[in-house]
Order: C-alpha cells, then structure tokens, then sequence
C-alpha cells in the first residue's frame, strides 16, 4: 500500500515509525515548516521530519495546501497515494487533497470521538477528570474532527497520570490502532460510522491563563489541573514571592483540614491545604532553578509550616 504521511509533533512519530516497520511503502511526508526554538533561536526541524530523513524518505513543508502556490497538490496527486495517513499535521487538508487517495484521508486522533475535537484532546480530557479516554481513526472531510470514525479503542486514565504521560501512551496506541485501521480497509472490512453531532465537544489549545492554581477550589479539580497541564503550560503558584511550577502530585486528604486554602500543612512532603481537601506535590520546579521531585527540592530549601501559597 503506498502511504503518503502528514504529521509534526512527537504524538506522531510512533505511527510513522510503525508505518515504515510494517512494511508500509511511505512516499512522502509533509510535516510542518521548521520553527526557530532555544534562546539561539535556532531553526529546528520537527520530530517528524527528523524520523523521515533517517529513512529517506522526501520531505515537504508548505505553509499551507489550501493556499497552494507551489503546486504540492500536484505533487500528491502525481504520487497517486492509495492512503494519505495523518497525525496531528496542525493543518487542514482542502478537499482537493481529501479527494486524491483511494482509501480517503485517515486521521489518528487521540480521543473517542465526538468528544474533544480539536487540538487539545489529551489535555482537556485530563483536565475534565474523565475515567477514560483513547485513540479513533476516521476519515477526514472538510470540518475539524468531523469524519466518520472507522476504529475507536478506549483506555482508563490513571488516577495520577499526567497529560504528558498520556499522550505518551496514546502515541504508541495510535500507531497501533492506525496499521488496524489500515489493513481493515484495505480488505473493505471496516463500515464507517457517523459521528453523533449532539455528542460533541471541542478541546481548544491551552493557554497561560489555566495556569495559577486557585487553593479555594476543591481538591480533585486542583489535582486534575495539575496533572491535565504537564508539561506544558504547567499548573503554577507563588512560593515567597516567586513562581513555582507544579507538574505532579496526589490528593493527600478528602477531608477539609482546618486552615485557609493555600496554606501549607505539611512541610515534609509539601502538603497543601484546599478548600474540601489536602493536595500533595510531589514534583515541582523553582523559578530559576530545574524540575526536580518534591523530596529532592525540600531537601535544598525549607519551608515552614503556615506559609501561604498564591
């Protein structure tokens, strides 16, 4: 089967890399155009491209394939894919190119669709404290996330698992599900199914602003803060006048604690109280200083009992 692959981030290394170990015959990959990262502002390439250089395979970067000035749509339509496979591109495909396979476009999303469309799924999914979450193949139309799903597989979220720790473990799910999803349609075992339209929720990019932690909120919301935005924009308070980042921790206590919201209760472990509850941190990062596990962080620096956090 000839495969033409368009994804950037690390989300979909795995299934590319899966593609090229199953044997698949990968034509092209279109990935986003390289971005300047570091303080150097050094142009580097996306984990996509990366993968794909060390196979050979051609790269493409356009800015865009809706606004096509360079003829990439050509270009795909010349290569006469029988798939083209995508995982979190980061654009839309116009319907010229929806068009072009024999197969359609297939998306790997990570969420059980309808819910969460959008660029956040994993995140928001955390966020929201769902018991569960997965990957759905589908294929692609001309909305966000619309398409008729062909392979849904679920999978609990962990109790303390970290947005960054899931999107990890779908990775790796969706590679899985994608070569499923593929030999099932090529041998027209798959009968695809619309999405339930009242079903729906949008998962929007995460800003800034989910960041500070409010300690008059109940415990479980806090805790799902926390582990919903690692590692990035990561959940943050003010420990004595500076920024600290808190990428993990665990609900100490269910029981309201006595003192106001904020205060820490337990400074050996960094216990914190809430407003029904105690949160735990157990990994953080000083401004300033590196991200580190919370017993390694107090060994370093004492804090007292009383002191108010935010």
């Amino acid at each position: 089967m000839k495969i033409i692959f368009m994804g950037t981030p690390d989300f979909a290394v795995p299934t590319l890399k899966k593609l090229y170990d199953s044997g698949y015959e990968v034509q092209a990959v279109f990935t986003q155009p390289d971005k300047p990262k570091g303080r150097g502002y050094k142009l580097t390439p996306p984990p996509v491209k990366v993968l794909a250089q060390e196979h050979d395979t051609t790269v493409y970067q356009p800015q865009s394939l809706k606004k096509d000035g360079e003829g990439y749509v050509k270009i795909i339509n010349d290569l006469a894919p029988d798939c083209i496979v995508v995982a979190a591109y980061g654009k839309m495909l116009p319907k010229s190119v929806l068009d072009i396979p024999r197969l359609g476009c297939v998306n790997v999303h990570g969420s059980l669709l309808p819910k969460y469309r959008g660029a956040g799924p994993i995140q928001w999914a955390v966020l929201n404290d769902e018991a569960e979450t997965g990957i759905t193949t589908m294929l692609m139309g001309e909305g966000m996330d619309t398409g008729d799903i062909l392979v849904e597989k679920a999978t609990p979220i962990g109790e303390n698992e970290t947005a960054a720790e899931l999107f990890d473990r779908l990775a790796e799910m969706g590679a899985e599900v994608l070569v499923d999803t593929l030999e099932k349609l090529n041998k027209g075992e798959i009968t695809p199914v619309k999405q339930d339209e009242s079903l729906a929720t949008y998962a929007p990019m995460l800003s800034k602003e989910l960041c500070p932690i409010d300690f008059t909120k109940p415990v479980r919301k806090i805790h799902k803060q926390i582990c919903g935005l690692s590692d990035w924009p990561c959940a943050t308070t003010v420990l004595e006048g500076r920024r600290l980042k808190v990428y993990k921790s665990e609900i100490a206590s269910t029981k309201p604690c006595g003192k106001p919201a904020g205060t820490v209760v337990d400074n050996s472990d960094f216990s914190v109280a809430c407003s029904d509850g105690v949160i735990r941190f157990t990994q953080v990062q000083a401004e300033g200083s590196k991200r580190m596990d919370t017993a390694d962080f107090l060994r370093g620096r004492h804090i007292e009992n009383g002191t108010v956090l935010g």
